[in-house]
């Protein structure tokens, strides 16, 4: 689903007009995006949590070569469906 389909069932469902809900989406997409830059979790009861995690640097190799690189440090988003949405998608 793309955001634009977003755009479209949020127009379709809840009658606002195409503008006004693509600025509502564009609204919830940018506070997600504010929120986990910060580094802060994001819960949405029945959907699930998104977590902003800190990974280490670490010695890696190069497939090709095996020649060893080190990996930087960096942040990584992870979600973790809920108990509802799993159950839901194995319905």
């Amino acid at each position: 689903m793309t955001k634009a389909e977003i755009v479209e069932t949020v127009y379709e469902k809840i009658g606002f007009s195409k503008k006004e809900a693509a600025e509502i989406v564009e609204m919830v997409f940018d506070t997600m995006k504010e929120t986990l830059e910060r580094g802060e979790k994001i819960k949405i009861s029945g959907f699930g949590n998104f977590v902003v995690r800190q990974k280490r640097p670490r010695i890696g190799r190069n497939p090709q070569t095996g020649e060893e690189i080190e990996i930087t440090a960096r942040k990584v988003l992870t979600f973790k469906p809920s108990q509802i949405l799993k159950m839901a998608l194995n319905k």
